[in-house]
């Protein structure tokens, strides 16, 4: 009896996952020159034969190593990191379109894959063609397909090229019918590599929507995205791959954070930071804190020459409320504008300084009392102090809010307009920036970011960012009909007729 319980509940547990990745290792043999494949060929053997060690005339290139994890059904997993990581690999290997050189993978259910622009087309067949091809691979039958062919036409959207060869489409045309194709079979589980920002915003809407009801249908998607903020947006986990390995896994929020820091720093800096981002998978609790958020993270790399140093807060996805809440029919003015010292942010992320140091970010009244309890259609200003370690020109600056769980609201960049650029900065200057705005958004706690980019040594990077450096509240007001983040200032307007309310 206890063997066949133990049977049932081994059986329970793995039908609760999609997908199953276990040490999966993908290498390629690279050769430097064309001559080299012919001697690889021959010479080892006739090494071999007359008792000489064989030479080797390739190197071995891991695009992955030993990746394992668990994807389970109705989850929407997001794989982020930078070009070069094997995350297409890693994707095509699961899709069943590559072998990995050793390790297993284990998927349960329909598995519909756009892993390129128009993979699986026959450019010589028509876009109606390539439908019923695709759907033969994917294990739809002929008949099914028949009937939901009308709503593949109509959510690609090209037309009487439905009926042409696929050779005469352009690429737009080509990911509208491969996404169309791969999103309305009722896949158990999507895979999606890099296809969301292709097409037009019309067309973007449509893919979000579906995917979003491909998940309230309890379907399983993976897909790999450089978009930070589709990560946090769609996704209840995510992986960060990095060099063809797992590096981190987690929460959304806090990998994104750490792919900041990555995709942002020099090649140098990189190497330390990612060391520091995989050192706590050795211990269990460190490891599912990294996975949280909830570890120290301390400025990368700071130059010793800096007299002053911002401190650096705990990184976290928790925020530490305040004692002092607001009810809803208080009068605001009591529960706005002043500075709780319980308001502190735990989710700060500090970039690689590479020739300047932000410090002292925080938010003034306009008469200059430091403040982090706001008050709704008050103006205020976004203050934080530059300093220079190096000669930069194109100077920009930038500021922006988001909310708890990732998603930006809004702010400004100084660089994406050239008037507003600086156009020179010394090495030893320093500069205070300041940013004044109108607090619209809604009662609720928001988190603020700061950062300062330019071209050093002629090349453009980000020179320094704090992300979530500050936590502000805007207080709670009486008789609040708005919603979302925002404050729209609505003003309703109701006619009805007498027909519509009867008298009684």
């Amino acid at each position: 009896m206890s063997s066949d319980k133990t049977e049932v509940e081994t059986v329970g547990r793995a039908s609760d996952i999609a997908i199953r990745v276990r040490d999966v290792s993908k290498h390629y043999v690279m050769f430097e020159r064309p001559e080299d494949r012919f001697k690889q060929m021959i010479v080892p053997r006739l090494e071999r034969l007359v008792g000489r060690p064989p030479r080797r005339y390739f190197r071995d290139f891991a695009a992955l190593s030993g990746i394992s994890f668990d994807i389970g059904r109705g989850e929407t997993v997001g794989i982020i990191g930078r070009n070069g990581s094997g995350k297409s690999t890693l994707l095509q290997i699961i899709c069943g379109t590559l072998q990995p050189t050793s390790g297993s993978v284990e998927v349960n259910g329909r598995i519909a894959a756009l892993l390129e622009l128009g993979a699986g087309f026959n450019p010589e067949f028509t876009g109606r063609e390539n439908v019923f091809l695709n759907a033969s691979i994917l294990g739809v039958p002929r008949k099914e397909m028949e009937w939901r062919f009308d709503d593949i036409a109509r959510f690609a959207d090209i037309g009487p090229f439905i009926d042409q060869p696929v050779k005469t489409y352009s690429s737009g045309m080509y990911v509208r019918l491969a996404f169309a194709t791969a999103i309305n079979v009722d896949p158990d589980i999507l895979v999606v590599d890099e296809a969301l920002s292709v097409g037009d915003e019309a067309f973007q809407r449509k893919c979000f929507a579906r995917i979003e009801d491909i998940k309230d249908k309890g379907g399983t998607i993976l897909f790999v995205s450089h978009a930070a903020s589709t990560i946090v947006q769609l996704c209840t986990r995510a992986l960060l791959v990095d060099a063809g390995e797992l590096i981190l896994e987690g929460r959304p929020k806090a990998v994104v954070a750490q792919y900041q820091r990555l995709v942002n720093a020099s090649i140098e800096a990189a190497k330390e930071i990612r060391i520091g981002i995989m050192a706590p998978r050795a211990d269990s609790p460190t490891a599912q804190a990294a996975a949280d958020g909830n570890f120290e993270d301390k400025p990368a790399a700071p130059d010793p020459k800096w007299a002053a140093k911002s401190p650096a807060a705990e990184v976290s996805d928790a925020v530490v409320a305040s004692p002092i809440e607001a009810e809803p029919n208080d009068t605001p003015s009591q529960y706005a504008d002043y500075y709780d010292p319980n308001l502190k942010s735990k989710s700060t992320v500090y970039l690689e300084e590479r020739g300047a140091r932000i410090r002292d970010l925080r938010v003034l009244t306009l008469s200059g009392e430091e403040v982090n309890v706001l008050q709704m259609g008050k103006r205020y200003v976004f203050e934080y102090k530059v300093d220079f370690s190096s000669d930069a020109r194109e100077v920009g600056f930038e500021f922006l809010f988001k909310s708890v769980t990732g998603l930006v609201l809004g702010g400004s960049d100084t660089h994406r307009v050239k008037r507003e650029r600086t156009r020179f900065v010394s090495s030893g200057a320093a500069t205070t920036v300041g940013f004044t705005f109108n607090c619209i958004m809604l009662p609720g706690t928001y988190l603020a970011s700061a950062g300062v980019r330019g071209l050093v040594n002629d090349e453009l990077c980000m020179l320094h960012k704090i992300i979530e450096g500050v936590l502000i509240r805007v207080a709670s007001e009486p008789d609040l009909a708005a919603i979302g983040y925002a404050n729209l200032d609505a003003t309703p307007q109701v006619a009805l007729s007498s027909a519509e309310f009867p008298e009684r």
